[in-house]
Formats: C-alpha cells, structure tokens, sequence
C-alpha cells in the first residue's frame, strides 16, 4: 500500500503562483511513477502531469507546459508541483496518484490522494 497526501492548495490571483506538494508513505515509492490529476466541477478528472520513479522523465498536458513543473525528493518522499501563471481555468482539486507508468490516464494510477483545492480568481 502506498499512502498519499496532497497539501499546498489554497486561493491566488490570476497570473500567481502555487506550490503543491504529495508526501507519500507505504512501499518503496522511488518504485513508481507519481502524477497530478484534477478535477473542475461538474467536469472529468483530468491529466495535468506525471515524474517517473527516479525523476527521469516527466510529461505534461499540453494546457499546463510552459507553466507548471513536477519535481520529486525521493529521500524525503515527496512529488511538488511547482504552478506558475495561474489563471481561473487552473481552478480545481488537485489530486496526487502513484502507479507503475507515466501514462496520463486515471487508470494507470493504482493509488490515490485526498486532493486539495486550488481557486484562482480573475
């Protein structure tokens, strides 16, 4: 089992900037792959970015390169997602998952986060 929860979130301005962070406990979590989903409401949960087990290779939405960055501390456990440029659209939970590829659907991620709020107002 691997646990995971996410913190950082909170209320900026358009154009702001939040760091989010996912402390994992349980297994080995170097082993796997950790990425960052979130969801508006009444829309679907969507990919926003994903960092391979030793940080090797990362992998972006297209509606987030440019602006947002994924970053992992395997001695401390943790993934952060460094979001710049913040506008409304980026409002949404943000949710940590850990799985075995860097694939950005939800069903490649076995494991998953409480999520945390992020609003970014106009």
């Amino acid at each position: 089992q691997v646990q995971l929860v996410e913190s950082g979130g909170g209320l900026v301005q358009a154009g702001g900037s939040l760091r989010l962070s996912c402390a994992a406990s349980g297994r080995t979590v170097s082993r796997y792959a950790v990425g960052w989903f979130r969801q508006a409401p009444g829309k679907e949960r969507e990919f926003v970015a994903v960092i391979s087990g030793l940080g090797r290779v990362t992998n972006y939405a297209d509606s987030v390169k440019g602006r947002f960055t994924i970053s992992r501390d395997n001695a401390k456990n943790t993934v952060e997602l460094q979001m710049n440029s913040l506008k409304p659209e980026d409002t949404a939970v943000y949710y940590c998952a850990a799985g075995w590829t860097i694939l950005a659907t939800r069903a490649a991620y076995e494991y998953w986060g409480q999520g945390t709020q992020v609003t970014v107002s106009p």
